[in-house]
C-alpha cells in the first residue's frame, strides 16, 4: 500500500459457521446477517450476493463523483445490476466471473460509456478485481 495513503475507514466484521450456516456481523452493529448455500431456498444470503451489493454500490458511488466532478446532469438515478458467478473447475478450483450492467439515464451514450470506462479505473472494488477476475461492464 502507497504510504501516503490515509485509512478513511475499516469495516470489521465477525463470522462464523461459514456459507452453509453461518452469521456474519459487523463490529457497528449495522450488518448482521445468515449465510446460505448459492441455489438453496433455505434462509440466508450467500457470499457472493454481499459482493456484487457490495461492488455496484461503490461503482454507482464512482460515476456519482464523477457527474459531481464534471457537472453532468442525470435525468434519474444510476442503476446496476450485478452478476457474479461463482464456477468450479477440476484443475484449477473455484473462481469469480462477474457482469455489471449500468444504466446512466439522460446523457448521450458516448458520454455515459465515458462514464462507466472512468468509473471502473477508480472504483476499489474494481481495481481489486482487475486481472484476478474476468469482468464484464455493460452499458443498458
Amino acid at each position: 500500500m502507497d504510504q501516503q495513503w490515509k485509512v478513511i475507514y475499516t469495516a470489521k466484521t465477525h463470522v462464523s459457521g461459514g456459507r452453509e450456516h453461518g452469521v456474519g456481523r459487523s463490529s457497528d452493529g449495522q450488518l448482521d446477517v445468515k449465510f446460505g448455500l448459492p441455489g438453496t431456498t433455505k434462509e440466508g444470503t450467500n457470499p457472493e450476493q454481499l459482493f456484487a451489493a457490495g461492488w455496484s454500490a461503490c461503482f454507482e458511488s464512482a460515476i456519482g463523483i464523477l457527474v459531481q466532478q464534471k457537472r453532468i446532469k442525470l435525468s434519474g438515478d444510476v442503476t446496476i445490476d450485478a452478476e457474479v458467478d461463482l464456477n468450479l473447475s477440476p484443475t484449477s478450483g473455484y473462481s469469480l466471473t462477474a457482469r455489471l450492467a449500468v444504466g446512466i439515464p439522460g446523457v448521450d451514450r458516448q458520454v455515459a460509456h465515458a462514464l462507466v470506462e472512468e468509473a471502473h479505473q477508480i472504483c476499489p472494488y474494481s481495481k481489486a478485481t482487475r486481472g484476478n477476475i474476468d469482468v464484464a461492464i455493460t452499458l443498458v
